[in-house]
């Protein structure tokens, strides 16, 4: 062999070498991109909650709603808080990508003062602890409630104008608790009207005297709730003995009735339909600029070992229509959902669209779709 083929040959095998060099450097940072990419990411609804003048000796309790925006389940390790009097508690179970869970604190003040406490959330995501906080101030009785009681009905004051039960299940008994202060000149027995079967009511103390404050709790029996998905209802705040039903007086109320996987043994569970979902948030405002109805293709599949049923499908707004091509998916099957949206009938900007679907998958039984118009 001559000396300029010798050189080709070693030309030729340095560009090889090179070649194979960037290729896994390109595979390399490409594991690492996506290792980057597919991970769970934590997001709280707020990061300070201000409790304004609570009361000596009277627990008070915030509750922040964390949101998985990842890709990756979320999982909370562990929970802990600034100081002993405040004890926390969490959801245990896996959040799924786009689902929520929560974090609750309670604080029964030993001293009067101002005071700020956290509460430190480990998880999964990175970094794998935030912190979230909490602050008021303690007084021996609370004289201004405009602050720890924003909402009015009449002469009533709250702290509630809804009522969300977000995530129940079958059989389950959760309560909202909220407080409530007579500012007439008479006394005042809370009743709440209108109520459904599957709801009932505590309040305590059962007549509150012109200038206190007191508690009612709402107990829902889900149970009772009829099917899965949202039920929304209606119940009104007497402000007096005799008083009528209005919108005036009106506090909406919603269940979310999921489906139970208590009794899951682990072989179900690693043979569980996993759903997948190309996107949950979908903008749609550009288009709706120039045409008077626009469509949107979202892809579903289904990534687990035994069939995905989407048992329910609900929209909110008239000027949302959605259609999809099949509500059984086996092991490895996809299927279309079409999302359409109808100008005419959007209404009010600020009313929030949204599709909610229910499946079959024990890590993702709720998927709420928003649409941005």
């Amino acid at each position: 062999m001559n000396i300029s083929s010798k050189t080709a040959t070693f030309v030729h095998q340095n560009k090889m070498y090179r070649m194979k060099r960037s290729l896994l450097s390109i595979f390399f940072l490409l594991t690492v991109a996506l290792a980057a990419v597919a991970q769970p990411r934590i997001s709280s609804n707020k990061e300070t909650h201000n409790f304004g003048q609570i009361e000596w000796k009277r627990p008070v309790t915030v509750e922040y709603t964390i949101t998985n925006t990842g890709n990756q389940p979320l999982v909370l390790t562990n929970v802990t808080t600034s100081c002993a009097c405040s004890v926390a508690d969490w959801t245990k179970e896996p959040i799924a990508p786009g689902a929520k869970g929560t974090v609750k604190a309670s604080f029964d003040a030993k001293a009067l003062g101002r005071f700020e406490k956290s509460v430190g959330i480990y998880s999964n995501a990175t970094p794998n602890l935030v912190y979230l906080k909490f602050t008021g101030e303690v007084v021996q009785e609370v004289k201004d409630f405009t602050k720890i009681l924003p909402y009015a009905i009449g002469n009533i004051r709250l702290d509630r104008d809804e009522f969300a039960f977000t995530d129940v299940y079958h059989g389950q008994k959760p309560s909202l608790t909220f407080n409530i202060a007579n500012l007439s000149d008479r006394p005042y027995e809370p009743v709440l009207m209108h109520l459904p079967p599957y709801l009932k009511m505590e309040a305590e103390p059962k007549v509150l005297l012109k200038g206190k404050k007191g508690t009612v709790k709402l107990t829902l029996d889900a149970s009772q709730l009829k099917d899965y998905g949202l039920t929304q209802t209606s119940v009104y705040l007497s402000r007096f003995a005799g008083d009528k039903v209005s919108e005036d007086n009106e506090i909406p109320v919603s269940a979310i009735l999921l489906p139970d996987f208590s009794r899951m043994t682990a072989t179900d569970s690693l043979n569980a339909p996993a759903m997948r979902i190309s996107e949950t948030d979908i903008d749609l405002s550009v288009p709706l600029i120039k045409k008077k109805k626009v469509s949107y293709d979202i892809l579903i599949a289904n990534a687990g070992k035994t069939p995905l049923i989407i048992s329910k499908l609900q929209v909110f707004n008239s000027s949302v229509g959605v259609s999809l091509k099949k509500t059984v998916l086996p092991p490895d099957g996809m299927t279309k959902l079409k999302v359409t949206i109808r100008k005419r009938d959007v209404g009010n900007k600020k009313h929030h669209l949204r599709i909610l679907m229910i499946t079959n998958d024990p890590m993702r039984p709720k998927v709420e779709i928003n649409i941005k118009r």
